[in-house]
């Protein structure tokens, strides 16, 4: 990935786990290449406002020997296992959203005196 680029980002997460990825979504092959004619490809001029901290970021992981072709393939199949099972997962965050709400008005009608 072109790390230098304004629309790369990087997040470490508290496992010590890292995504690196194109806001944009136009590196198919993250987080291991961009596309060597990228049209949206623009320097970052200065990471200003940022804080840097002391900690060195990780390498990024050496490339797979599959072909580029193969890897957006399997990209392609996590993101359709990914997308085919949120539908469900929301609507259970939404029931369980809904209940919690509803046994929150219950417990404000008590609190009134109303029982």
């Amino acid at each position: 990935m072109r790390e230098e680029c304004k629309n790369f980002q990087s997040r470490t997460y508290d496992s010590g786990e890292v995504a690196r990825f194109c806001i944009l979504d136009l590196a198919p092959e993250a987080p291991w290449r961009c596309p060597a004619d990228c049209s949206k490809y623009e320097r970052r001029l200065a990471d200003a406002g940022w804080v840097h901290g002391t900690l060195v970021e990780p390498a990024i992981e050496d490339e797979p020997d599959e072909s580029g072709e193969e890897v957006a393939a399997i990209l392609e199949d996590a993101e359709d296992i990914v997308n085919d099972v949120a539908p469900e997962v929301l609507a259970k965050v939404l029931e369980q959203d809904a209940r919690k709400d509803k046994g929150s008005a219950k417990k404000r009608w008590r609190r009134r005196g109303h029982r």
